[in-house]
């Protein structure tokens, strides 16, 4: 898993609850946000209790029955960011039900109503239910201010002047929370697009190093493990060999080192200051075609003979062209040395106008000790390599005996 505090930070805001373009408005309000409507609804409870109060001593026609109804009347406003809906159906008909106690009381729950209108509007997740429940506000907002008897204007036309700059209120403040809302689904996909292409970059970077690591492991150990069992069978009856053996396996186990810290270097880089925290990185060129003739003398030192040959025009490819086409060979003479013991082997560069030929042929052998080893990862390593130039990769037996690996990558026309 990768532990880069910027992936971290990635993941945790691709990942956090409400991220995604499915999720669910918030359920719960902010802390302070309860606990304004909760100081609302109890202000509220205290006023029209009040008024209550003043009716009972007041007014001797009011029907007391209804009176401790009244404080209750703004209570679920406690609820109206969280319940909506509820809340104001719960405060209209309990509105509705107490106007006739006093003006007083009409009052303070067309307040009531007005604050539930308006929290329907601005907080409602349900727009047809919303639409269809606002007419519903202004009628009764319009029965308890008749009955509040406010002066000077008609009562439908001061219900209309309140309610129409609450809905507006109620709507601008409802798109701003959308808006916000998009924005931030918007970011989070960003985010999560931004982590998907960097999981998949490294998963690449992976599979490019797991390549690396095993052309270079497979080709120096193979020629070591073979150069070393040579030289032990042939210990006593003829050291000299014994010792030029013994000689390869040094050459080859140098060679695999070398290319080990070169691949190890590379990946110990600091990838933001680009500083070698190692400090000894060997950042030398990967090896190329310049290479080949050293790749097939450690071979042939290894007991396989092969034959170099190079047909067109030399000329400068780009280094991951180069490289690739180097792997090919190694890694086909690698299995030659494994699969084909006792074989002879050729290696033939052709340089075409629009292309590199790569071709590597064995005429058949014996399988070695070493052949136990291969895992089949060889052949699709290089498929991929080659794929990233637009490059082919022909493998197969010949006709008359012996394995044939072709190799076909695009070249620019010069």
């Amino acid at each position: 898993m990768i532990n880069h505090p910027t992936v971290r930070r990635l993941r945790a805001a691709a990942t956090r609850p409400g991220a995604g373009p499915d999720a669910a408005p918030p359920s719960r309000p902010t802390r302070r946000g309860q606990a304004f409507d909760l100081a609302l609804a109890l202000l509220l409870a205290f006023v029209c209790g009040r008024y209550a109060t003043l009716a009972d001593t007041l007014d001797t026609s009011a029907p007391h029955g209804l009176l401790p109804l009244v404080p209750l009347v703004p209570l679920p406003l406690a609820l109206r960011r969280r319940h909506p809906l509820a809340v104001l159906w719960t405060v209209l008909p309990a509105a509705l039900l107490v106007r006739h106690l006093s003006q007083d009381i009409a009052y303070g729950a067309g307040v009531a109503v007005v604050v539930a209108a308006y929290s329907a509007a601005a907080y409602g997740r349900r727009p047809r239910a919303v639409l269809l429940s606002l007419p519903a506000a202004t009628a009764a907002l319009v029965l308890l201010f008749t009955e509040a008897k406010l002066p000077h204007f008609p009562n439908g036309v001061i219900a209309v002047l309140v309610l129409v700059p609450v809905f507006a209120v109620a709507y601008e403040l409802r798109m701003w929370r959308r808006r916000v809302d998009e924005g931030r689904e918007r970011l989070s996909a960003l985010e999560r697009e931004q982590l998907a292409a960097l999981d998949r970059a490294v998963e690449l970077e992976r599979a490019r190093i797991a390549r690396e690591l095993h052309d270079v492991v497979t080709h120096n150990v193979s020629m070591m493990t073979i150069q070393a069992g040579a030289a032990r069978k042939i210990l006593d009856t003829a050291p000299d060999k014994a010792r030029e053996a013994m000689a390869a396996v040094e050459s080859g186990g140098r060679a695999a080192m070398t290319e080990l810290r070169h691949v190890m270097g590379l990946l110990t880089i600091d990838s933001e200051s680009g500083e070698d925290p190692a400090g000894g990185a060997d950042l030398s060129p990967q090896p190329g075609l310049g290479r080949l003739d050293a790749l097939v003398e450690g071979v042939r030192r290894a007991g396989l003979p092969v034959e170099l040959s190079v047909r067109g025009e030399r000329r400068a490819v780009p280094p991951g062209v180069e490289l690739a086409a180097y792997r090919v060979v190694q890694e086909a003479l690698t299995n030659t040395v494994k699969h084909a013991g006792g074989a002879d082997a050729a290696v033939t560069v052709e340089y075409a106008p629009d292309h590199l030929r790569v071709d590597v042929t064995d005429t058949g052998g014996r399988p070695t000790g070493a052949a136990a080893t291969g895992d089949g990862r060889g052949l699709l390593g290089l498929r991929e390599r080659l794929a990233v130039y637009g490059g082919t990769l022909q493998t197969g037996p010949r006709p008359r005996g012996g394995y044939r690996v072709t190799a076909l990558i695009p070249l620019e026309s010069s």
